[in-house]
């Protein structure tokens, strides 16, 4: 593991009534290696870790600093931080489904005692906890139900927070449970937001296997990534759908838009330059996209006949003609919510395998694809 060294000199005055003295002592802090994110940064010490949320959310004004120590008292008195987090953390409470693969792979799912909208929890072990009674519902993300939340006592909370911070989070984080900003969803290089599994190996104690899954990780996808490289061909890709009568598509910078980037494909819209989504008319996306070879990930409809009934349009595209659509929305959990969703952001490496088996077959045979698959008739 590279490592940097942030040095913290603290000085600390000594006195006594025959000497007066001046005694230095050098704390080093270990920078712990972050490759792709861009939205957080881990540091360490014998006696605490530390972790800086760069942008809690967009827009933040702020970053916000966490330390995470089994005892407070070795941790400096004037290193400044906004939560602290007791270790070992015995009982976790998270608030977006993308936090749940990362206890999952590092064997702590048993830390996991609440979350808001268990419906929308898709994972086979996440479920086979939440009906067992394990997990108990705590209302929505924006609206927490902070009553039953307060009475599981955790040791800490996962939040998120789309604008600025969440005031039903406040309100736990006034209660004295430390409340930790998550902003995974902002990294823009889909191996940044599976890097956030570093966040969660600091709170369970287990950073090396976090490094190692994250490793693992990185290099299938970057193996994948040279294989696609290796094709003959660069075929041309469409993706989104439309809502009411607006097209939304992933911006050129996104991190959708990176993963086609990275199967060897060319996507229409691959010269802009938005991390986000766009909006487009059909009309604007008729004339750009009409003849791409492939067309993925069109919104929530699972078959041709769905789009057909939705707009008539639709049939005007040769990837609709040719039958070359693909969708992630067929994959989904016992209570109906999309796989995609929740494990795609941590586990690229799968999602990069589905799309250069299905841009370059020739290259690689699928067996049993993750995420996406054809549209039904």
């Amino acid at each position: 593991m590279k490592l940097y060294f942030n040095i913290l000199v603290l000085s600390l005055l000594f006195c006594s009534c025959k000497n007066d003295t001046k005694k230095t002592e050098t704390l080093v802090e270990e920078q712990i290696e972050l490759k792709y994110s861009t939205t957080f940064q881990l540091y360490e010490t014998e006696n605490y870790k530390r972790i800086v949320v760069i942008k809690p959310w967009p827009d933040a004004e702020k970053e916000l600093v966490y330390v995470c120590a089994k005892d407070k008292a070795k941790i400096p008195k004037n290193l400044k931080y906004d939560a602290f987090v007791q270790l070992p953390v015995q009982k976790i409470v998270l608030t977006s489904t993308t936090h749940i693969p990362s206890l999952i792979s590092l064997n702590q799912l048993e830390k996991w005692v609440g979350f808001p909208g268990l419906d929308y929890v898709s994972s086979e072990a996440a479920r086979t906890k939440i009906e067992a009674g394990h997990v108990t519902e705590i209302g929505q993300n924006e609206a927490l139900n902070t009553e039953k939340l307060l009475e599981l006592q955790p040791d800490v909370v996962v939040g998120f927070a789309v604008k600025g911070s969440n005031k039903s989070l406040n309100t736990v984080s006034k209660a004295g449970i430390p409340v930790l900003y998550n902003s995974d969803w902002l990294d823009e290089h889909p191996l940044g937001k599976a890097e956030w599994i570093k966040f969660f190996g600091v709170l369970t104690n287990s950073l090396p296997e976090a490094e190692k899954q994250f490793n693992s990780i990185e290099k299938n996808y970057n193996d994948l990534k040279k294989l696609a490289a290796t094709s003959g061909s660069r075929p041309s890709v469409l993706a989104g759908a439309m809502y009411k009568d607006v097209w939304y598509l992933p911006g050129g910078k996104s991190w959708q838009a990176q993963f086609l980037k990275d199967a060897n494909t060319n996507y229409v819209y691959a010269d802009n330059s938005e991390t986000g989504s766009l909006s487009k008319s059909f009309e604007a996306v008729l004339n750009k996209a009409q003849q791409t070879d492939f067309w993925v990930a069109p919104a929530q409809f699972t078959s041709y006949q769905q789009l057909l009934k939705s707009s008539v349009h639709y049939q005007k595209f040769t990837a609709f003609q040719d039958k070359k659509t693909y969708t992630f929305a067929k994959t989904k959990g016992k209570k109906g919510g999309v796989l995609y969703y929740e494990l795609a952001p941590n586990r690229p490496d799968l999602v990069l395998q589905d799309l250069v088996g299905i841009f370059h077959p020739e290259l690689l045979q699928v067996k049993e694809f993750s995420f996406f698959e054809a549209l039904d008739e």
